[in-house]
């Protein structure tokens, strides 16, 4: 079976790489021509870990192309995923496709879609006496951790009526059926909430741990270890249990604003997930009053900041707590300096030239009162830290992510500083 997979932004383009690489001939289509021409030369806009490989991989061998020719696509086509990051077209883009499909095709809605958003596609399917078959399913990607989370996922949610259109997903996605990976199957409306939900639930999870973090500078407790102990318990689950971490990434938001304003229109009461969005939106002044803290007064001092992605191994800086760093020190007077491996032609559009960014984490540390890590980059732990001791102008360290050895650190001579640790 040749499958199809609209869309090339972030979702269309993991996705059709990584159907690709269980085999399947795919066809990736869009009307933005340059960007078609750079998939196919393997030339992915934005940064992925281990994306660009196994699109490379899937185009020379054949199972992979891109295409602009949405007639073509809409024809050869019995079975699409609808994976543009916007649904602001995707009615137009139904419509469309179900005139030109000789027969009527299954258009899976991967998109990210308010509640209700499936069932007004099908009435305006019907309206125009055109057919086809809806199915909702969200898809959870982790930036970062895309590839990952598309060939080890913890659900497939499929939201349809139709039998044949969930027995034609499951042979597509066969060999994640054969490891175990549980099939949900429920109406529209389910699967559209579950994503919204996930995502409102994460956020909460990330909040209370950093509440938490707070309590535990009080009481000479370690957040780390109190995430560990917690995370042990199989209730709770370690992932996205680190204090530090701030909820962020590319639909994050407008999945809570979603979700939200669905509540609000149905006079639902959301408390738990407004508080959770308001811990997470002041944690960067948290991390301004702890930085303020070490080094007598932001304004006027100089810092360096290393990492300013939403998390590593992406360039995405969408809801990056260092991002709302950085903006609260350059506000309050403080001058930065900014290290990231990938993120700083992404960073530059959203600060506005506030920053000056630099070309390694040692040009980032030089002269600077205090050096902050802002993203966890796993290779921040690997650096020379008598040579940046050296370049400091004081041997300070605060560590937002609570990535670095505090111990090995501080016997080095450094005045380092975590969350919630003593």
């Amino acid at each position: 079976m040749q499958i199809g997979v609209y869309g090339s932004g972030y979702l269309g383009t993991v996705i059709s790489a990584c159907l690709a690489d269980f085999g399947t001939p795919v066809s990736c289509c869009h009307a933005d021509s340059s960007r078609m021409v750079e998939m196919a030369q393997g030339n992915v806009p934005f940064f992925e870990k281990n994306l660009q490989e196994v699109i490379r991989r899937n185009v020379r061998a054949g199972r992979l192309v891109y295409s602009t020719d949405i007639e073509s696509f809409a024809r050869k086509m019995r079975l699409m995923f609808l994976a543009e990051d916007s649904p602001n077209h995707l009615q137009d883009l139904v419509l469309r496709i179900a005139r030109l499909a000789p027969k009527p095709p299954v258009l899976s809605v991967v998109t990210p879609v308010a509640v209700g958003t499936a069932s007004a596609l099908e009435k305006s399917l019907q309206k125009e006496s055109l057919q086809a078959t809806i199915v909702s399913q969200p898809m959870f990607f982790t930036d970062g951790c895309a590839i990952e989370d598309f060939n080890w996922p913890d659900r497939i949610i499929l939201g349809t009526s139709s039998h044949d259109a969930v027995l034609a997903l499951k042979q597509i996605f066969h060999p994640l059926v054969m490891r175990g990976v549980p099939v949900i199957v429920t109406n529209h409306e389910t699967a559209e909430l579950v994503r919204e939900a996930a995502t409102a639930f994460v956020a909460t999870k990330i909040s209370f741990i950093n509440e938490l973090a707070g309590l535990c500078e009080r009481v000479n407790a370690d957040a780390v270890s109190l995430a560990l102990a917690l995370g042990l318990d199989k209730k709770i689950a370690p992932r996205c249990l680190q204090p530090g971490a701030g909820m962020g990434g590319i639909f994050a938001e407008s999945d809570m604003d979603s979700l939200v304003g669905l509540a609000q229109e149905k006079k639902v009461s959301l408390k738990v997930l407004s508080a959770a969005r308001e811990v997470n939106h002041l944690l960067a002044d948290r991390l301004v009053d702890k930085i303020a803290a070490v080094v007598n007064s932001v304004q006027n001092k100089n810092l360096g900041i290393l990492g300013l992605a939403f998390k590593p191994n992406t360039n995405s800086v969408a809801g990056s707590s260092s991002i709302r760093l950085v903006q609260s020190l350059v506000a309050k007077g403080a001058r930065v300096r900014a290290y990231d491996p990938v993120a700083i032609p992404d960073a530059r559009m959203h600060l506005n030239g506030m920053v000056h960014y630099c070309e390694s984490p040692y040009a980032a540390a030089e002269g600077v009162d205090a050096l902050v890590v802002g993203t966890a980059w796993p290779e921040f732990r690997a650096l020379d830290f008598d040579k940046i001791k050296h370049l400091l102008k004081r041997p300070v360290i605060v560590d937002t992510k609570n990535l670095l050895d505090s111990a090995r650190l501080r016997a080095m001579g450094f005045e380092y500083v975590g969350v919630g640790r003593s």
